[in-house]
């Protein structure tokens, strides 16, 4: 009879499980506008994303300033695009440096184990470890100048922020939930500040110097930063700055628009909706919903239109005039 009750209660859980599952919600618009006429077409589709670049099928890398006709190799992942080279890496840490002018241009270090992140500025090369230590080496040496380990992370979001080069500094954004600021010149850190504390997934996915503040972000806290910290809590799947305001698009459907000082401006929801990306105009906002929708929303947080896009599923890469899925183009400018 207990064996028989077990039964049953384990059958029970398993029809809510494959309810809930069925009846699973999404965003459904209250009207729709015209079909979105805008588009274009790569003649690859992409294979692999970083925070600014894509890898295409043909091996070819899509920057936000264009299509770089390269090579990558099946054993490298593209890791960044920085001070006009592609940065590329195998798993084991040999990584490549490719010229956008010139792709026979290429600098080449063996750094020994898995890069999470990096960025080239002159001579200096920035890179951030999947173990969480972050490194300054010289380009010309092909050695380390500056060294410093950080915490473990067990689990990460695949928007790993890559160094940032600020005259003689470089600031880091880490796996663990920290901007570190060295000073490459005299080859010492100089400050380390948390963004948040969760134990996983909590490694910067947003970084922006505005108006000499750092703005950055993990998928949990914002930091603003300048001779003060200042921290918001949102769920947060992406965020723009358009010179103004910054905008978060929340893992609730929630726009949100904020000063950078993370005061409030006003905020809209979009019930179930779940966003690919966003795209920051002069007076709207773009934004690609995951049900196949453009939503085009006026600044004031009031005003919107929704258009249908056709567009399967697959890789989203943003830049600041299209959203580029799969192989299709859905162009905002």
């Amino acid at each position: 009879m207990m064996r028989r009750a077990v039964f049953l209660s384990l059958a029970t859980v398993f029809l809510l499980l494959l309810s809930a599952c069925s009846t699973k919600r999404v965003y459904e618009p209250k009207s729709v506008g015209d079909d979105w006429q805008k588009y274009g077409q790569l003649d690859e589709s992409i294979v692999d994303t970083s925070l600014n670049v894509a890898l295409l099928e043909d091996g070819s890398v899509l920057t936000k300033d264009g299509i770089v006709k390269m090579k990558v190799r099946e054993d490298e992942r593209v890791i960044s695009y920085s001070d006009n080279w592609v940065i590329t890496a195998t798993i084991d840490g040999n990584l490549t440096l490719t010229s956008r002018q010139d792709s026979t241009q290429k600098e080449n270090l063996n750094l020994h184990k898995t890069v999470a992140s990096a960025s080239v500025k002159a001579d200096t090369l920035a890179v951030l470890f999947a173990d969480n230590e972050l490194a300054l080496y010289s380009l010309k040496e092909k050695k380390a100048f500056f060294r410093d380990q950080g915490a473990e992370s067990l689990a990460v979001n695949r928007k790993i922020v890559n160094p940032y080069f600020l005259d003689d500094l470089v600031v880091f954004s880490t796996l663990d939930g920290k901007v570190i600021i060295v000073n490459a010149k005299k080859k010492k850190k100089l400050r380390s500040v948390i963004v948040s504390a969760d134990d996983k997934f909590n490694n910067v996915i947003y970084f922006k110097m505005i108006d000499n503040k750092v703005v950055a972000a993990t998928g949990y806290k914002i930091l603003a930063m300048s001779e003060k910290e200042i921290r918001a809590k949102y769920d947060i799947r992406t965020m723009v700055y358009d010179g103004t305001n910054i905008y978060v698009a929340t893992k609730q459907g929630e726009i949100v628009s904020l000063t950078p000082n993370l005061q409030l401006n006003a905020k809209i929801k979009f019930p179930f909706a779940h966003f690919l990306g966003m795209i920051a105009g002069k007076e709207k906002l773009y934004i690609l919903e995951k049900e196949g929708y453009v939503i085009v929303l006026n600044k004031n947080m009031k005003d919107y239109s929704v258009h249908e896009a056709d567009f399967d599923d697959g890789y989203v890469f943003v830049t600041n005039k299209a959203f580029y899925v799969d192989d299709e183009t859905i162009v905002v400018k």
